[in-house]
């Protein structure tokens, strides 16, 4: 899933000049589950901070932007856990691309772009980046939906920056490499609100076939969040994910109904001083289904979560922090089959 929209960031139509800047990023960490897997991989459903008992680079990156008045262009290369597990069934030379796209603003009368390549995902609140995340580690939601997504982008932001717009054509649900034998389209559309500094209102779907063309599954999916500042140090997220899929019998032919999973989540953060804060999340994730999650038990996938964090910032480009994680699932779904899953991470991310 992407970070929190940053509208202002659409907008090019300010600068008078053109640049060429570099950037970086570099976040290791360490975790710990008290299951002790003998592999040291953690459940199959994380794709972040996934190592048990090693010490290792979440996400690196080297990132070069280009930006004038009309044209905008992105690259950059990655190492870490996030892309061996992330980008596992891309093409091995694709699998260190973070971004690689281009933007053409279309007119001049508006802050109207068209953009295409590999791109962050239109989806969610939550990035591959943890520095720009309120919890150390993400959300099952989060780790299960686009981190990332390919394909072109047409995106409108209006004059006062309240209103964001996207519509996307997409290789898949995120894909780089369509699956073979499918040579339907996938859609996806965004629209953020700020109707105040306080508030972000964001909706965003997707609608796509995750099956070849002969086996057609359909998949609609929806995301809503909102961002407030509910008072100077404390801010509130509220999300919501529900999506539904087609379903075939034994024989592979279509049924009534749909397979359905959802997620709420909620997440509260405190700001305790100018280098320190707190960050509390509850969420659910149910896909009965197994849909996205496949668990090969009775009642599939349904699980709680819970998690506190602690983020100390010595410098404005400097995070460390600390996170405990509670997981409960219906089912005995984790290492030594239980149905508690409890673990605690550390991390320490720069940018430059």
């Amino acid at each position: 899933m992407t970070g929190l929209p940053d509208v202002k960031a659409q907008d090019t139509t300010k600068s008078k000049g053109t640049s060429l800047t570099y950037s970086g990023y570099i976040e290791t960490y360490y975790s710990y589950d008290f299951s002790n897997p003998i592999s040291h991989q953690r459940p199959s459903f994380f794709y972040s901070y996934n190592r048990h008992n090693e010490v290792n680079m979440n996400l690196g990156f080297i990132k070069a932007n280009y930006q004038s008045q009309k044209v905008k262009a992105n690259i950059a290369l990655m190492a870490g856990t996030y892309p061996q597990y992330n980008l596992s069934n891309e093409p091995q030379a694709m699998r260190n691309i973070f971004e690689a796209n281009v933007g053409l603003k279309v007119t001049d009368k508006s802050n109207l772009w068209l953009e295409l390549g590999i791109m962050p995902s239109h989806i969610g609140f939550e990035s591959a980046i943890g520095k720009e995340c309120w919890n150390l580690s993400r959300s099952i939601l989060a780790d299960n939906s686009p981190y990332y997504e390919s394909g072109a982008k047409l995106s409108y932001t209006s004059i006062d920056e309240k209103y964001y717009l996207a519509l996307l054509y997409l290789n898949g649900w995120q894909r780089i490499k369509r699956i073979e034998q499918n040579q339907t389209p996938a859609f996806g559309s965004q629209i953020s609100i700020k109707p105040s500094d306080k508030i972000i209102l964001n909706w965003s779907t997707y609608i796509g076939n995750e099956q070849v063309d002969t086996i057609q599954k359909w998949r609609f999916f929806n995301n809503f969040y909102g961002v407030l500042d509910l008072t100077k140090n404390l801010d509130l997220i509220l999300g919501f994910d529900i999506g539904v899929q087609q379903k075939r019998d034994s024989t592979l032919k279509l049924t009534k109904g749909m397979d359905k999973w959802f997620s709420p989540i909620l997440i509260l953060r405190y700001t305790t001083s100018a280098k320190t804060r707190l960050a509390c999340r509850v969420e659910y994730y149910s896909d009965p289904r197994q849909v996205i999650i496949q668990t090969g038990t009775p009642n599939g996938f349904k699980t709680m979560g819970y998690s506190l964090n602690y983020d100390y910032c010595p410098f404005e480009n400097a995070m460390m922090r600390i996170e405990a994680r509670q997981l409960i699932s219906k089912d005995k779904i984790f290492e030594s089959t239980s149905n508690q899953n409890i673990y605690l991470t550390t991390s320490f991310a720069i940018s430059f």
